[in-house]
């Protein structure tokens, strides 16, 4: 118990069992409240432990909402003792009907039944069956129900026989009684079957002091079964089998303030051949749960329903967002190229148009100020650019090329003059000019006078490659 405490503190006892006792502690660091189910018997090894068919059944079972969790296994090599700390829960099912004057409200019997046989079919399904189902191991806080104690369980899959003093008498099957250990999982049915009547009644429906009282009792009420029913019971324990011959009193009688649906689920979860008898997941499907099951099913279509809209309306949310979405520079360009360049064959603007098949329309000028204003100034510098190519092109059939000259971006054309002659280029009023001298050589760079005048500005190459802005 040093593990235990340096982790938990004790305070006070739950309950006891053969095989163990149970204690109320606390965590020291997140005070939560747990379950401390201390194992009477010593273990040798970690191996030993990780073996017990309690530890790995509630680890196959979990999680579920009406299987106990277990949150830690506790094991102290020193000492060999064993501690499973589990989830805490308020009571058993005994300690709820043992004090009680008034029968429970058949809603709560219905509510609690259900979740009891939802618990026993999650087992069945994952392969295990209990063995051990009575209202002592059956724990319930507050709606919620939740089967505990998986010390005894077995494999659906194991080999017979199996234990014949398993589970408590009064809650035990006839083919456990009769036989030498050769039941199934089956058993566990007649068991919920005898705590659904114990609930409904408060009192246990077949107490017997010992197993031959047992077997009478149980031909009591349900009757003695056919011959041919005790004929499938071949591995005899060496019982008397001339049973004598009753018809039983029957659950109704017991039962007078409960509707016949229950009597009927009860006669089907204590059915004396194992093989006729009801499964979990046929009672959880019974009339008698209908209600519980189209409550269940409507919450579930809501359910299914809210999250189809949302799921809807995201994706409405997010095709909104990427038609409103801002474009990028680089998306900017590329739809400006597709856009201006129309010199380009058919062919070429296809596989461009195949590459990108969905891009978003390009900002107007209008709705973006900043594009208009910057496209202005690009129209200006566009302008004295073409004026340039212009006046080259004048020259450029004499073999006469413009040197680089730095030029206020203000010039107009008027600048250049209008009287050139071709046939006698000194004649020309251009003053822009060089002399046509043999010993001509290109200016030098504007000096500091040049860019007081002219201002830092300066137009690109003047040469034709640069006018195709």
């Amino acid at each position: 118990m040093n593990l235990v405490l340096q982790k938990y503190r004790i305070l006070g006892k739950k309950g006891e069992g053969t095989f163990s006792e149970v204690l109320k502690c606390q965590h020291l660091k997140e005070g939560s409240y747990w379950a401390c189910k201390k194992m009477k018997q010593t273990y040798d090894s970690l191996d030993q432990v990780n073996n017990l068919r309690e530890i790995q059944a509630m680890r196959r079972l979990s999680p579920h909402a009406n299987i106990l969790e277990l949150q830690e296994v506790i094991f102290d090599k020193k000492s060999g003792t064993l501690v499973l700390i589990c989830e805490l829960m308020d009571m058993n099912i005994y300690e709820l009907i043992r004090d009680k004057r008034h029968y429970l409200p058949e809603k709560t019997v219905k509510k609690y039944m259900f979740q009891l046989c939802k618990s026993v079919d999650h087992c069945h399904r994952n392969g295990i069956f209990h063995r051990d189902v009575k209202p002592e191991n059956i724990l319930i806080r507050e709606d919620v129900l939740k089967l505990a104690d998986f010390g005894s369980c077995r494999s659906v899959y194991s080999k017979q026989p199996y234990t014949e003093y398993i589970s408590t008498r009064w809650y035990r099957a006839p083919e456990c009684l009769l036989t030498d250990g050769y039941y199934t999982y089956k058993m566990d049915i007649w068991s919920v079957g005898c705590v659904f009547f114990e609930i409904l009644s408060l009192h246990p429906l077949f107490p017997g002091s010992n197993e031959v009282d047992q077997i009478a009792k149980i031909h009591d009420i349900m009757g003695t079964p056919e011959a041919s029913v005790l004929g499938k019971l071949k591995k005899s324990r060496g019982m008397n089998f001339n049973f004598p011959s009753k018809k039983g009193t029957g659950i109704e009688r017991l039962l007078p303030h409960c509707s016949q649906e229950s009597i009927d689920l009860i006669y089907q979860m204590c059915t004396y051949d194992p093989d006729e008898r009801i499964t979990a997941k046929q009672a959880i499907r019974h009339p008698y749960f209908k209600d519980l099951r189209t409550t269940k099913q409507s919450k579930q279509r809501d359910a299914d329903k809210r999250a189809a809209l949302a799921a809807k309306a995201k994706e409405k949310e997010e095709e909104k967002k990427e038609h409103v979405r801002p474009i990028q520079k680089d998306e900017t360009a590329t739809i400006t190229t597709l856009e201006v360049d129309t010199s380009r064959t058919d062919k070429k603007k296809a596989e461009t148009e195949i590459s990108i098949p969905s891009l978003p329309k390009a900002p107007s000028l209008q709705s973006h100020p900043h594009i208009f204003k910057d496209r202005k100034k690009v129209d200006r510098v566009r302008r004295h650019r073409r004026v340039l190519a212009e006046s080259q092109h004048q020259y450029n059939h004499t073999g006469l090329s413009l040197p680089k000259v730095s030029m206020n971006p203000s010039f107009h054309t008027s600048s250049f003059g209008g009287h050139y002659n071709a046939h006698n280029p000194s004649a020309s009023t251009v003053s822009l000019l060089p002399s046509l001298s043999s010993t001509y050589k290109p200016p030098k760079p504007a000096n500091k006078a040049n860019k007081n005048i002219f201002g830092s500005y300066q137009l690109p190459s003047l040469d034709r490659r640069g006018a195709g802005f």
